[in-house]
């Protein structure tokens, strides 16, 4: 039986073969979700795969170039009722991006007021060292009354895990946060029905090699040993997950 992958989180248009590899997704029934990382990378990237059955682009705008980058909030309110699927968004307040939380903050609230306006919309969110403020504002917003949420190489504590869960979020598991016994531990306790894959790639490797989106079947195969399944009881675990997330 061949069971799809789910890659729910990958960077396709920073790849250098960024067409090839769409097609190559799409060939190979992987789940790809294509994030961007600015507005102005949308176009593009909509166009390639809005007929397509596997392969699916997000409206980003990433908050660690909130800096450069912040005006094209505007860009992105124009192409939100084009797009589904939202990412890459959210907050960072590691030390590299710190100095620009308030505008991240600004900005990351106007995204979800909009998604919660306007409904049906899935978010692929990064929350490094702010996750109590990410969801403080999914919440204050109302946003999973109408929309999902994919919390994105989740690092908060067990304790905002726990409230993540209870609000509804889903969780996008990479292999390089299974290398982290602290993260084994999370996986345990997030419930399987919240579970989804991701490979990040290009910022993720394996034996120095950048991982590509086929290459999430490696953590399938972990997440399995973990659940003390098949890899393939995992894969229809996923893949259900996904049609549950998509439904919104």
């Amino acid at each position: 039986m061949n069971i799809p992958l789910v890659d729910y989180h990958c960077h396709l248009d920073l790849y250098p073969d960024f067409e090839q590899i769409i097609t190559e997704c799409e060939n190979k029934q992987i789940h790809t979700l294509t994030v961007t990382t600015v507005p102005a990378a949308w176009p593009r990237n909509f166009a390639l795969t809005k007929s397509l059955s596997f392969v699916r682009a997000a409206l980003g705008l990433h908050p660690q170039l909130v800096e450069q980058y912040g005006q094209q909030l505007s860009l992105w309110e124009q192409y939100l009722p084009q797009a589904k699927f939202i990412g890459e968004i959210g907050l960072d307040a590691g030390p590299g991006y710190y100095k620009s939380l308030e505008r991240q903050i600004a900005i990351f609230e106007q995204i979800i007021r909009q998604c919660a306006k306007q409904g049906g919309k899935v978010l692929t969110i990064h929350s490094i060292r702010s996750a109590s403020q990410v969801l403080n504002i999914i919440e204050k917003n109302k946003l999973l009354e109408n929309n999902n949420a994919v919390l994105h190489w989740f690092s908060g504590s067990i304790r905002e895990a726990k409230r993540a869960i209870d609000m509804g979020c889903y969780f996008s598991i990479n292999l390089e946060m299974l290398s982290n016994p602290r993260n084994v531990e999370l996986l345990k306790m997030i419930p399987r029905h919240r579970i989804l894959t991701e490979t990040d790639g290009p910022f993720t490797t394996i034996n120095g090699h950048v991982q590509r989106p086929e290459n999430v079947s490696l953590c399938i195969e972990k997440i399995a040993s973990f659940w003390n399944c098949s890899t393939n009881e995992a894969k229809v675990f996923i893949v259900n997950n996904l049609i549950v997330v998509e439904s919104i």
